[in-house]
């Protein structure tokens, strides 16, 4: 229910006014005597005063009873507001206002009352000519009720006026409502429902004190005067046609359904238009067909009986297999339910070219209706696509008088060439290094035009899809994009697949070289010099000794060379130089060897012990770095491209 604000401003009509002590200014307050209120709605009442700078007030009903509202005082203003109004505000309020010693009082009478909504039209069902139907006007939320007076009419003419003065026990919201029955007519068609409510309450100002609701008579005619018209008979030949039109009267116009009648009695649904032709009639087509025209208020059927009669179909055209460029097919042409098979003659034309023909001569045993074929294989090319195969069965009957005496049927042929050629062009190559873009178009040759899928193949052989875009890209090659790169040529036909491998080479990185124990010695110690690389396949390591008179490459294994009994000379700056066809990454070490404080050999407990734990920590060391390299940094060594890189 929508809510409204009323506010009451303004002065007229003083109730009443008690004085209580005089004082030398003027004091007056302002109210309205009357007002009405809507149940569910919001009303302000506004009590004013002039001749007092700041005045009090309050309020309260003439029988003490609570106010049910909220007070606001503002200024020279003072609020009484009520949200929502309900029963309980239907009183006579008082304003008081004090201004020193000086108090007048002023009263408003609230009156209230509900007619809030627009009358309802209800019907007991569709309006029909020459059928009884009940109207019914309803008003909701209404108060007083016995103040409302409803009439109901038919465009100007009255139908049924109604009051409602039985006395009310209770305050309360009420509906009412006003009934009538009527037959309607073809007058009365296009007229109007009228039902018009008002709230006699005359001696208070409220808007709207008169409702009312038009309803359009929509006047249904029932369907009937159903008929059905059948061209060229009811009784036709096997493969014949047949056109049946349908009509029904009624209001609105009825829509047609056409139905055929089951054995089981249900009916089959054929059609929602007026006319139903049916086309190369077969037995089976025999029966009862049922016409309904049918609108909102009822239906009104008509049957008509169809009778086929037996006689031999058109031939039917089958292929043992698509027809694909020098796969051979077998075509099969096949006449069923003819009768007398003997006379029977087939023949199967490619084009105006006959390519098979065969006749029926046995004898038969009983008369009955029997299926004959023709089949013959050939191997269809691309010439093929758009002739025509036709099959074309004679009944060699002269002496007997009936139409058609042969019978075709006809096929066009569309020949598929499975995909081949297909080919794929990487650019910019094949093997490109990480970050660089890769674009691999795949085309194939086939009719119909192949559809592309690009696959890549996992580890475990199987295919994953990855496009079916002609152009697969890869903006920023990684070099786990790396492997083997599957593009399939498919249409109806057939598959071509062709494959080919991505390499992303990238550059070594994260070389690292060192001397172990350390990159300072004693001589007659040993020392293993170690290089790894990072995780790169296909990484060839060279360590080298640097020298003025040129480099030495060393015989390293897994890129770690060990030095037994370090001697002076094996001082000095060693190279370990990690590269692949990408690039290249240099590091490089200075190892210090130590003299002995003089040139005599010299056996120590202490040396014994450090040549027994060098013996197991050496090999330890070759195996550790060996498996490191094998696991994390898959690089590799050869000594062929090592023996190049001397100096």
């Amino acid at each position: 229910m929508p809510r409204k604000m009323v506010v009451i401003f303004g002065a007229s009509n003083i109730l009443w006014m008690v004085f209580a002590v005089s004082q030398a200014s003027k004091m007056e307050i302002f109210l309205e005597p009357r007002v009405a209120a809507q149940i569910g709605d919001v009303i302000s009442l506004t009590c004013s005063t002039t001749g007092c700078e700041t005045p009090s007030f309050s309020w309260r009903t003439q029988i003490d009873s609570p106010l049910n509202g909220k007070v606001k005082n503002e200024g020279n203003n003072s609020t009484l507001t009520m949200d929502p109004v309900s029963f309980n505000n239907e009183h006579a309020y008082l304003c008081t206002a004090t201004c020193g010693s000086k108090k007048l009082e002023k009263g408003i009478q609230v009156e209230i009352y509900s007619f809030p909504k627009d009358p309802e039209i209800q019907l007991s069902g569709p309006l029909e000519v020459g059928k009884p139907v009940t109207v019914t006007c309803l008003v909701r939320d209404v108060y007083p009720f016995d103040r409302l007076e409803m009439n109901l009419l038919n465009g100007n003419d009255l139908l049924q006026s109604k009051d409602f003065l039985e006395p009310m026990e209770k305050k309360s919201l009420e509906t009412k409502s006003l009934e009538v029955t009527f037959t309607p007519t073809n007058e009365d068609i296009g007229k109007g429902l009228v039902c018009r409510a008002q709230l006699h309450m005359d001696e208070i100002d409220f808007e709207p004190k008169e409702r009312e609701t038009t309803k359009e008579l929509q006047v249904y005619i029932s369907p009937r005067n159903t008929f059905i018209s059948v061209t060229p008979s009811m009784r036709l030949q096997e493969g014949g046609s047949v056109t049946m039109t349908c009509a029904s009267e009624g209001l609105p116009p009825p829509q047609i359904f056409w139905s055929k009648k089951l054995d089981n009695g249900n009916l089959q649904l054929l059609s929602g238009n007026a006319t139903l032709t049916l086309i190369a009639m077969r037995l089976e087509d025999s029966g009862t067909y049922v016409c309904e025209g049918v609108n909102e208020v009822g239906k009104d059927g008509k049957e008509v009986e169809l009778i086929v009669q037996a006689f031999p179909r058109d031939p039917e055209v089958e292929m043992s297999g698509l027809l694909v460029d020098g796969n051979p097919v077998t075509v099969s042409c096949e006449v069923p339910n003819v009768y007398p098979s003997d006379r029977l003659e087939i023949e199967l034309f490619k084009g105006e070219t006959i390519i098979e023909s065969k006749s029926f001569l046995e004898d038969m045993d009983k008369k009955s209706l029997e299926t004959k074929s023709l089949e013959m294989t050939f191997i269809p090319t691309t010439e093929d696509t758009g002739k025509v195969l036709v099959c074309l069965a004679k009944l060699h009957i002269d002496e007997m008088e009936f139409e058609p005496k042969q019978r075709q049927s006809t096929q066009t042929l569309y020949v598929n060439v499975a995909p081949r050629d297909t080919t794929v062009v990487v650019s910019p190559s094949s093997i490109v290094e990480e970050g660089s873009p890769v674009n691999m178009t795949c085309s194939s040759d086939g009719l119909p035009a192949p559809n592309i899928l690009w696959s890549r193949r996992l580890s475990n052989g199987r295919l994953q899809s990855l496009s079916e875009d002609p152009i697969l890209t890869l903006t920023s090659a990684k070099m786990e994009d790396s492997g083997i790169y599957v593009c399939e040529g498919i249409n109806q036909a057939g598959i071509s697949r062709k494959e080919v491998e991505l390499i992303i080479q990238v550059a070594p990185k994260d070389i690292q070289l060192i001397a172990f124990p350390s990159e300072s010695v004693k001589e007659g110690d040993t020392v293993i010099i170690s290089c790894t690389c990072g995780n790169v396949p296909k990484t060839w390591i060279i360590l080298k000794k640097k020298a003025e008179t040129g480099d030495t490459v060393l015989k390293s294994r897994d890129g770690a060379y060990t030095i037994h009994k370090v001697q002076l000379e094996d001082a000095g700056v060693y190279e370990c130089e990690s590269k692949n066809e990408a690039g290249l990454q240099l590091r490089s070490l200075t190892l210090d060897v130590k003299g002995r404080e003089n040139n005599k050999d010299y056996f120590s407990p202490e040396l014994l012990v450090l040549y027994c734990a060098s013996s197991l920590i050496i090999p330890a060391i070759g195996m550790i770095i060996y498996f490191a390299r094998r696991a994390n940094m898959k690089g590799s060594y050869s000594l062929v491209e090592a023996q190049k890189s001397k100096v």
